[in-house]
């Protein structure tokens, strides 16, 4: 085919070689082209100089030979032409030549992308609002290097792919185009011709927002012109090493934390959950929100993990700019922002980043290694450079843009194992015979090494359940490089130890012990996340047994003791108060309990524990280090009572933990004590306030005897009571 020819089929993959003006195809003549599908008639105008263009194909496209002359007036770019344009009806629309600009994106930023190290490309590729030459207009950028042709569609072009074709920019497989007066908050998407000949129309893999579901198109959006106002919790943050501070993480899923109460089928707004969720967790103790997925995905039900436009906020609850004002309300009111980032897998959905060009491009091509079989998903290729760029762009991109505070990856043991849910025929091992997934393991510490280099202090947190070695240790240590790692083993063991009839505990010790073995392996958080009160594992409190009271106080017992483990802390919205049900993605949390004295007591009593957590710096100085866990007593068995110190850096400042998980009361029991010291009950599960018998007081102080007991070398008696959790303090 001709250049015309392949113009009118909207196949060029460079139409600037057609299209515009053209200098040297007719001596002492220009040559201007374009492309306007439906329109009546095209003038070209330069300065005050108009000539009528004429219409050479049926598909619309108009042509103009002029003498150079016309555009050779000193004065005047002569490269600053437009078309008037007219439509059906008599509407008339001037524009400039979206052909006559030059290449925008330099080799350098080409080069780097192609070699996976182009970590500001969220600048560059996507819809970009800039002025060029004077000229106000959108730049858009897509890679798609297996594409016959790439067009930029939308009402501006009455959805066709041939208005505005896009040129690619050579072996980067990077395609551009310069749209003059496109303005922001128009609708778009690109229209990209695969070699196997089908037309698909795509989502911006680079949209920073999008339409509202169950419409796909992307929205031109800026998102660099807020306010912010939080640069003291910026320099704190730099200043503050997150391993040796508080971490209390209260985890939301926007969508269910709480519904309009006039209409319980619309969620809140961004805006709406700033003016209600902070204040409540900043009265509640926490110090950071986690939120579960807030990147676009079109079903409400994957809970934001199916993830199709991972630069975009969703637009279910409002505008980038509200959610960039939550976050900077948390900021100023003490409180860091986690975001879940789901680099694991991506939906099949065809306007997402699925056979994007017609091939195998973000994913595998190979089922074997391309196709999560549990979630009906693509898998990333973690090996090819530009998809590797993609996704650690996209974690720096929350970092800058939002000021996000950690990202907690998602599913991480899918991840490093190549058999992870396959049967023996189902996978490929790696150049070694191995399971592991060797890129993934590579990217995985160039993700880690790339963003602690740029936003130091950043929590990085990987969702890993295996034993795989050194996940949270450095990359240069031979270790994946995350900050953090959850706890999995801790979170199994524990719910099932305490979803035991207290009489036969006993028989289980071993459960409740054994977390402590490993507990300075990797840098732990202890998780009691979504995962474990849906799909039929039942809510926190409907997972302990006995009556009402006992699972009340179970509760309070459990919070105790997770706090004072070694490890920050976890918990998924509605366990702070005792939700009874599942929870469930399309309701509202049961608000109402808190009408009831035993909801209200549990939260009181998370809300103490969080206060006195913040406040001991021995539950959370050395949550890593193995001299700041010290067993006093774990030999007590047969009546379920574990007792253990933690220590500060100040091995002075230290706590002692005394936990009974039977509902027997027992008086005088024997506590050993680090110190020949008084020691007080500064908190207490089993106080009357918090729903408590009233055996074991907050305030009661005990007094030493000079004389070894289990591993401590100080011993006292203290009357302790039943399915109850104290904290002691040396009274100084």
């Amino acid at each position: 085919m001709n250049h015309l020819e392949m113009i009118v089929a909207g196949c060029h993959y460079d139409p600037f070689q057609y299209l515009g003006a053209h200098f040297e195809e007719e001596p002492g003549k220009v040559v201007v082209r374009t492309i306007r599908p439906g329109a009546i008639k095209v003038g070209f105008r330069h300065g005050d100089k108009i000539a009528l263009m004429n219409k050479i194909h049926e598909t619309g496209v108009f042509e103009c030979v002029l003498d150079q002359a016309m555009l050779s007036d000193p004065n005047l770019n002569p490269f600053n032409y437009q078309f008037i344009i007219t439509w059906p009806g008599g509407y008339t629309f001037s524009t400039n030549d979206p052909y006559r600009f030059p290449v925008l994106l330099g080799e350098e930023d080409r080069y780097l992308f192609n070699k996976g190290e182009n970590y500001l490309l969220y600048n560059h590729l996507g819809a970009h609002r800039i002025m060029v030459d004077g000229i106000n207009g959108t730049v858009f950028r897509v890679w798609a290097p297996n594409a016959r042709s790439v067009s930029v569609i939308g009402d501006f072009s009455n959805w066709s792919k041939l208005t505005y074709q896009m040129r690619t920019l050579g072996p980067s497989g990077i395609w551009e185009l310069f749209i003059p007066q496109m303005k922001e908050n128009t609708v778009y998407k690109f229209l990209v011709s695969g070699r196997d000949g089908v037309d698909r129309e795509k989502s911006d893999p680079f949209q920073f927002y999008g339409e509202v579901r169950p419409r796909t198109g992307s929205i031109i959006r800026k998102v660099d012109n807020y306010l912010w106002e939080d640069s003291e919790w910026q320099r704190k943050k730099q200043t503050c090493d997150p391993y040796k501070r508080p971490m209390s993480i209260y985890e939301v899923h926007p969508g269910s934390w709480k519904r309009d109460p006039d209409d319980p089928e619309r969620f809140l707004t961004w805006k709406e959950l700033a003016d209600m969720l902070v204040p409540y967790v900043k009265e509640r103790g926490f110090t950071h929100i986690e939120f579960m997925p807030v990147a676009e995905h079109p079903l409400d039900e994957s809970w934001g993990y199916q993830i199709t436009s991972p630069f975009s906020i969703t637009s279910r609850y409002g505008i980038p700019e509200e959610f960039m004002s939550l976050v900077n309300l948390c900021h100023q009111n003490d409180i860091g922002v986690i975001l879940d980032w789901v680099p694991a897998h991506f939906p099949t959905d065809g306007h997402s980043l699925g056979r994007f060009d017609g091939t195998a491009l973000y994913e595998h091509d190979d089922p074997r290694k391309g196709f999560h079989p549990d979630w009906g998903t693509y898998i990333y290729n973690y090996g090819r450079n530009e998809v590797s760029n993609f996704l650690i762009a996209n974690a720096l991109f929350w970092l800058d843009k939002y000021h996000i505070d950690g990202l907690r990856v998602d599913a991480v043991a899918s991840m490093l194992y190549l058999d992870y849910s396959r049967e023996e025929g189902e996978w490929v091992p790696n150049e070694f015979g191995g399971r592991e997934n060797l890129e993934a393991i590579s990217f995985l510490r160039h993700l880690n090494a790339t963003i602690y280099r740029e936003f130091p202090n950043t929590l990085m947190i990987a969702e890993e359940s295996t034993a795989f070695a050194g996940v949270s240790k450095p990359t240069d240590e031979n270790g994946l490089g995350f900050g953090f790692k959850w706890n999995m083993g801790w979170m199994n063991d524990t719910l099932s130890y305490f979803s035991e009839d207290p009489l036969f505990r006993k028989y289980h010790h071993n459960e409740i012990t054994f977390s402590i073995i490993y507990a300075f392996s990797e840098n732990f958080i202890l998780p009691l996340s979504h995962d474990e009160v849906v799909h039929g594992k039942h809510s926190l409190m409907d997972k302990f047994p006995g009556g009402c009271w006992e699972k009340f106080a179970n509760q309070r017992l459990l919070f105790t003791m997770m706090w004072l483990h070694p490890g920050k802390k976890l918990i998924f919205m509605g366990g702070e108060f005792g939700q009874w049900r599942e929870w469930n993605c399309k309701q509202s949390l049961d608000w109402h309990l808190l009408e009831e004295n035993d909801h209200q007591r549990l939260q009181n009593f998370l809300s103490r524990l969080n206060a006195v957590y913040k406040e001991n710096p021995a539950m959370w100085e050395k949550d890593y280090e193995g001299d700041g866990f010290r067993w006093i007593d774990l030999q007590d068995q047969d009546n379920s009572i574990l007792s253990f110190a933690r220590i500060a850096d100040d091995c002075r400042d230290h706590l002692i933990c005394l936990l009974n998980f039977t509902p027997q009361i027992l008086s005088a029991y024997p506590l050993g004590l680090l110190e020949n010291v008084d020691y007080e009950i500064i908190c207490s599960s089993d106080d009357h306030c918090f729903g408590g018998a009233g055996v074991s007081k907050t305030g009661t102080v005990v007094h030493p005897v000079n004389e070894p007991w289990a591993e401590a070398p100080c011993r006292t008696t203290i009357d302790l009571g039943p399915l109850c959790g104290i904290i002691l303090k040396p009274v100084r």
